[in-house]
């Protein structure tokens, strides 16, 4: 029994939902997003917000059930707030920079790393060390996050590389004397 799927998304003011043609449309301020809809899962837009309930009692329906309404709420809040991860970047050397529609990073490779930037998808770097990536599709936000961390992941002895704000680094210990 999913207790995340129990309750309904609300979709506050300035915000529509339709389902049509087998696809759920949330435009508001921000943009539109839609979502392909599953024939395990019945949708409904009411007074009080989008309702997800199995369609029918089978094990693959509850499980799809929870990850389902999941997906609805961040539609809603995509189009009204948006979604925004902080890459930090450690090292002697190392450093980004926005340029146009392509992220510039310098890795410590001998060539620069030129990442080209998705329709949707804003990149700011407010210092050579910090790159913000922003927009209203959280899938979208968090792959291109994870592609730009791959360049360079976190070593565990300096703690060189790309890290994610707030990510926790376990140092290894050097040799003991």
């Amino acid at each position: 029994m999913s207790r995340i799927g129990k309750r309904p998304v609300p979709v506050p003011a300035g915000v529509t939902a339709t389902i049509e043609g087998g696809q759920l449309n949330v435009k508001g301020p921000k943009g539109t997003l839609s979502l392909q809809l599953r024939d395990e899962i019945s949708y409904e837009v009411e007074s009080d917000g989008i309702v997800v309930k199995p369609a029918n009692d089978t094990k693959q329906a509850r499980a799809f059930w929870g990850m389902q309404r999941t997906l609805v709420q961040n539609l809603v809040t995509g189009v009204t707030e948006g979604f925004t991860k902080t890459l930090e970047i450690t090292g002697v050397g190392y450093r980004a920079a926005a340029q146009g529609k392509n992220l510039k990073l310098q890795l410590g490779f001998s060539h620069d790393v030129n990442i080209p930037v998705p329709e949707g998808i804003d990149i700011k770097t407010p210092d050579p060390t910090t790159v913000e990536i922003s927009g209203i599709d959280r899938q979208k936000v968090g792959q291109i996050a994870a592609e730009i961390r791959r360049w360079r992941k976190p070593e565990p002895y300096k703690g060189k590389g790309i890290k994610y704000r707030g990510e926790f680094i376990f140092r290894k210990e050097g040799k003991k004397k």
